[in-house]
């Protein structure tokens, strides 16, 4: 799991803090950012943040964010397989960012020749299928 400047020890915890703040949006219905995410897992880890004016350090956020996914994906399986990545949208966009597709289609969830309406429309379902899986049930606090 190591790569892009980073330990082993330090992308479990990237992927661990990744995944509960990610978990907590979609028990909140909400979306985030790239920025608050990445401020999120500095604050909650103590690793140093992602540096997005660097292409590796933009790509080791996705590799993140792919990583988280996939651990989402064991401990908590659902069919079709929900990505929590769809949560993170680029700041001041109302979108998933091209990674999040991207990996769709390697997982197979979205065709490969998939169209810009076809991309949403998974995002949107993605998004709907995470609130309602870890969404506050009505009168459960």
């Amino acid at each position: 799991m190591s790569g892009y400047g980073r330990a082993d020890s330090e992308w479990d915890l990237l992927v661990g803090a990744g995944r509960d703040f990610l978990v907590e949006r979609a028990k909140l219905r909400k979306v985030t950012s790239y920025t608050e995410l990445n401020v999120t897992l500095a604050r909650r880890t103590g690793c140093r943040a992602f540096d997005f004016e660097r292409a590796d350090e933009r790509a080791a956020m996705g590799h993140l964010l792919g990583l988280i996914v996939e651990r989402d994906q064991a401990n908590a399986p659902a069919d079709p397989p929900l990505m929590l990545s769809a949560l993170v949208n680029y700041l001041d966009a109302n979108d998933a960012g091209p990674g999040f597709y991207q990996l769709a289609k390697e997982l197979q969830l979205l065709p490969m020749s998939a169209s810009k309406d076809e991309k949403f429309s998974f995002w949107i379902k993605q998004m709907k299928r995470l609130y309602e899986r870890h969404g506050a049930r009505p009168g459960v606090a």
